[in-house]
Order: C-alpha cells, then sequence, then structure tokens
C-alpha cells in the first residue's frame, strides 16, 4: 500500500468496532497492518460475511492461538518489530495473555502501545460492560441530541465507536509516534471513547458557559430548534437538509422559498422558531425534492438532499472525486483525507482469518520453517 504512512509496522489485536476502525484508518493510509485473531472465530450478534467486514479491508491477517507458549513467542516477536500496536479488550486482558504494556515495551521500547476501550484504563466503571449507547450516553452527548419533547435520538454508534473511539485512538497512536521519533521511547495510549465522545461536545460546553445554549434538546440552533437548520419533507417525500445557519445565507434560503424576510421576525428569536419552521415546512412540501435542488442550484443556500446509503456513492459530487471506491464488488468510502504528494491506494479487499499472513510473516522475519513449525502444531493458520 502505497500513502503517507507507507512503512508503518502495526499489531492489531482483532477486536469489534472502534480498534479494527482506528486500524483501518492506518492501513488505509499505507501501514502495514497485521491482525492478530483467534483460531476459531468468536460468536458476534454481527457477525458478517468477512467479504462484507469492510473494517478489515486493506490488512493482513493472522490466526494465533494465544493460550500456547508458542503464540504468545510469536506475538512478542512481532511486538519487537512493530512501531504500533492496538489493541480494545477490557483493562487487564492484554496483562493476562501476558502481552501488556510493560512486557511489550521491554520487547520494543520505542513501541506505541494504543489501547481503546469504553471507560478507560481505570476509573469506577473501567471494567464494566458497555457499548457506544453508554458511553455516549455518560459523556453528556447523548442527552443532547434529539427533538423538544422526545427521548434523546441514537445517533448510530458514529460518537463513541467511530469518531470519539476509532479516529481518537489513531491520532493518540499517531501523537506519540511523533515523540518517539525525538525520544527514542514509546508510550501508552489510553483512549477512552466516554472521553473522546465528551471531546467532541467541546463547543457546546462553551455556548452553554455563554448562554447561547439551552440543556433542553431541540431548542437549540443546531438541534433540530432552528427553522434554518432543519431536515424538512418535500412533496414526493423525500427529505432535504437546510443548514443556513449564517444571516446572509438565511437571506438566500428565503429567497429559494420567496419568502420575504420582513414578513418574519428576526432569525435568532427563539419565541418564534416554531412559527416559521411550519411556514418553512409547508413550503418545502410543494416541490419535489430535485425541485427544490433544482430551484436552489445557483444559491448559496445550505440545502443538500438527504441520500440514503444506497445513493450517497451515486451523487455526482462523489463520483467527481471518487469518494466512493468498489472493492471486489463492494461500494464503500474511499479513504480520507487526501493528501498531494502521497496519495492512498485503492484499499485491498477485507482479509479472512489467515489471509495474507504467510507473506506478512516473511516481510517481517519470521523464517518459513518457524511458520511451517507453528502451522503444523495448530498454533497459527496463516495463508
Amino acid at each position: 500500500m502505497s500513502g503517507p504512512l507507507n512503512g508503518l509496522r502495526v499489531v492489531e489485536f482483532a477486536g469489534l468496532g472502534p480498534c479494527p476502525f482506528a486500524a483501518m484508518v492506518l492501513a488505509d493510509h499505507g501501514a502495514d497492518v497485521v491482525r492478530i485473531e483467534r483460531v476459531t472465530a468468536v460468536e458476534s450478534t454481527i457477525a458478517t460475511d468477512p467479504t462484507f467486514d469492510l473494517m478489515q479491508r486493506g490488512k493482513r491477517s493472522l490466526g494465533v492461538d494465544l493460550k500456547q507458549p508458542d503464540g504468545t513467542k510469536l506475538a512478542l516477536d512481532l511486538i519487537g518489530k512493530a512501531d504500533v500496536l492496538l489493541e480494545g479488550f477490557r483493562p487487564g486482558v492484554m496483562e493476562h495473555l501476558g502481552l501488556g504494556p510493560e512486557v511489550c515495551r521491554k520487547e520494543n521500547k520505542r513501541l506505541v502501545y494504543g489501547r481503546m476501550t469504553g471507560w478507560g484504563q481505570s476509573g469506577p466503571l473501567a471494567s464494566r460492560a458497555g457499548h457506544d449507547i453508554d458511553y455516549v450516553a455518560l459523556s453528556g452527548a447523548l442527552g443532547a441530541m434529539g427533538r423538544e419533547g422526545e427521548r434523546p435520538a441514537v445517533p448510530l454508534n458514529l460518537v463513541g465507536d467511530f469518531g470519539g473511539g476509532g479516529l481518537l485512538l489513531a491520532f493518540g497512536v499517531m501523537a506519540a509516534l511523533y515523540t518517539a521519533r525525538e525520544s527514542g521511547d514509546g508510550q501508552v495510549v489510553d483512549a477512552a471513547m466516554v472521553e473522546g465522545a465528551a471531546l467532541l461536545t467541546t463547543m457546546f460546553y462553551g455556548l452553554r458557559a455563554q448562554g447561547t445554549w439551552l440543556d433542553e434538546r431541540g431548542t437549540n440552533f443546531l438541534d433540530s430548534g432552528a427553522p434554518f437548520y432543519e431536515v424538512y419533507e418535500c412533496a414526493d417525500g423525500e427529505m432535504i437538509a437546510v443548514g443556513a445557519l449564517e444571516a446572509q445565507f438565511y437571506r438566500a434560503l428565503l429567497r429559494v422559498l420567496e419568502i420575504d424576510e420582513s414578513e418574519l421576525p428576526e432569525q435568532m428569536d427563539r419565541a418564534h422558531w416554531p412559527a416559521t419552521k411550519a411556514r418553512f415546512a409547508a413550503r418545502f412540501a410543494e416541490k419535489t425534492r430535485d425541485e427544490w435542488l433544482e430551484v436552489a442550484s445557483d444559491a448559496d443556500a445550505c440545502l443538500a438532499p438527504v441520500l440514503s446509503l444506497d445513493e450517497a456513492p451515486r451523487h455526482p459530487h462523489a463520483l467527481e472525486r471518487a469518494s466512493f471506491v468498489d472493492v471486489a464488488g463492494v461500494s464503500q468510502p474511499a479513504p480520507a483525507p487526501r493528501f498531494s504528494d502521497t496519495p492512498s491506494d485503492t484499499p485491498t479487499a477485507p482479509s479472512r482469518t489467515g489471509d495474507g499472513g504467510r507473506a506478512a510473516l516473511l516481510d517481517w522475519g519470521v523464517p518459513a520453517m518457524e511458520i511451517d513449525r507453528l502451522t503444523s502444531t495448530k498454533v497459527l493458520v496463516a495463508k
């Protein structure tokens, strides 16, 4: 793989959600990610055909029995040659396997050891089970999302798992690598989804302290409370998103809707938002989504169609920028962001257990005879 991280070696211990996503982001940009998986499959309520487990794209896989001493020894051998280790287990699991930070950093002092958990490596909830929705709830983010008078809106698992989790872990290990480049010493990165989700709400803490953000969800200018930042239904049942926040964009929106600004109260007058929203809703219901987009095609009114996952890759803007790629017959988001001098390749298809493992071990300096021995003793699955 080409990209700005070409030459970076990453050992990922297989898990769910944010840790695989962080490893995928690194692999997307050229890192050599070797994923260590269990020899036997783990039961999961969201198990899919590996062909569609897109977060495993661009990686090479090894099945390793870490309950056998030879399996632990092989893992430590790879860790000794790696720049980054990523794991997403509960606190103490890696230590129990004999692969905790102290052991691994003794093997490789420049290793950046990335740890992804929901609650963090310490604290009263550290060992408690949870999922994205629990971490986002405790962070305060979930309680702020939703419509007035309704329960909080569940934002998929984007805020905890992927935004506050995987991306923050990827950033953390890159920051630690920057330090290690100068000092020669790695460190442990403790990424907690509850803290990552909270970090994403930073702006709103400032607005709240200023008095311009209310705790009542669905009553503010970015949470569906305002008529100029809302989703409206069109005549054909399709939806259109409006984000005309600034005054000049709001005026452009009114021109698109053919509403005289003098007929409306001041834009930021909260007391009149419900009435203005009702007027906007009635107006949007008069045309289809595509008709409104045509009317607004030359206006900076901050209008966009609400596209399905099927529609998004086929939008002209996405097509022009190749924002989605086809890998082994599966349409999926392309690597992002983009780099002018070190562009990233199209990812390879998701790996199944052991896929590319033999070549990875050879590339990382494990002798062929040792690979054959570990394979024959059922310690290793490497194809």
